[in-house]
């Protein structure tokens, strides 16, 4: 069986860069603490540092062994806090994967109904791909995903997919380079310098099969997989960007930027994923609630 204590010392000596240092905060002799380790390698039967000069460096082993201490310290430090606080005050942890390509406001807007519930909710944000975001939902390490489309067919996860609504796109430019086009929309469009999501967003072949039909060609002057970082390029005048339209007075006020165009013949859609086939967890219901009732609910009516 594993020894904590000894995993303990690790994760100090890890922390800390050095057996002296990690030994003046542990209070323990550097030699206590080499030979603590040295007793966890052997148990382990792996490396999990190497030394180069007078430093000591994590083996990968010992990257993968930091990793997992860390998640087991934290939770210890949970349950710590759990078993003395007061049942009335303690939070309850509500750990959430935002898919990268869904818009950090639209993820805000999303998940803000939750820490308003009667019971205080601590929300946890992972943002990542969805597809690793899927496996930490099948180990059950985050307890919802938000998304920009719905799980795969072909994710090996027992999941559900929950559509909380769509919109259409606005296209915002900077004022300086607003100014430039003389042509009217959609066709202002033609030749312009356009920022786009990366290719892993929902969003990008519709996108690109409405230029198409349309017989728009843009310049496309840059791809990005984070969409505040595309707004941010957008804001400096580099190219034309685009948002989902229930975000656009967002978008303008405050980014400094107008609205270029927009079209519903595109839309923006946005699903909560979850283990769960009928939604039961008090936050995830408030989420989906407010998105129907409020975030989307305009559209929806129309």
């Amino acid at each position: 069986m594993l020894n904590y204590k000894q995993l303990n010392y690790f994760w100090a000596v890890a922390k800390a860069g050095s057996i002296v240092r990690a030994s003046e905060r542990l209070n323990l002799t550097p030699q206590t603490l080499s030979g603590q380790i040295g007793l966890l390698e052997d148990a382990l039967g792996v490396p999990l540092f190497l030394r180069v000069g007078r430093r000591l460096e994590l083996t990968e082993t010992g990257r993968l062994a930091l990793s997992y201490a860390d998640e087991i310290f934290q939770i210890g430090n949970e349950l710590e806090e759990a078993l003395r606080a007061r049942p009335e005050r303690h939070a309850i942890p509500f750990r959430v994967g935002v898919d990268d390509a869904v818009p950090k406001s639209i993820a805000y807007r999303l998940l803000t109904p939750a820490m308003g519930l009667a019971s205080p909710v601590r929300i946890v944000c992972r943002e990542d791909k969805l597809a690793r975001l899927l496996v930490e939902l099948a180990i059950q390490r985050v307890d919802l995903i938000l998304a920009d489309r719905p799980m795969p067919d072909e994710a090996n996860v027992k999941g559900y997919s929950h559509k909380l609504g769509n919109c259409g796109i606005t296209f915002f430019a900077a004022p300086c380079l607003a100014k430039t086009f003389k042509k009217k929309w959609p066709h202002v469009l033609d030749a312009a310098p356009l920022l786009i999501p990366g290719k892993d967003a929902a969003i990008r072949l519709p996108l690109m099969r409405w230029f198409d039909v349309h017989q728009l060609r843009p310049h496309i002057v840059g791809e990005f997989d984070d969409s505040a970082l595309m707004q941010a390029f957008g804001q400096a005048g580099i190219g034309i960007f685009i948002a989902p339209s229930v975000i656009a007075d967002e978008v303008q006020r405050e980014h400094g930027v107008v609205v270029v165009g927009c079209t519903d013949e595109v839309t923006e859609q946005f699903y909560a994923i979850s283990l769960e086939r009928r939604l039961t967890h008090p936050a995830v219901v408030a989420i989906n609630d407010t998105a129907h009732r409020e975030l989307f609910a305009t559209l929806a009516a129309s």
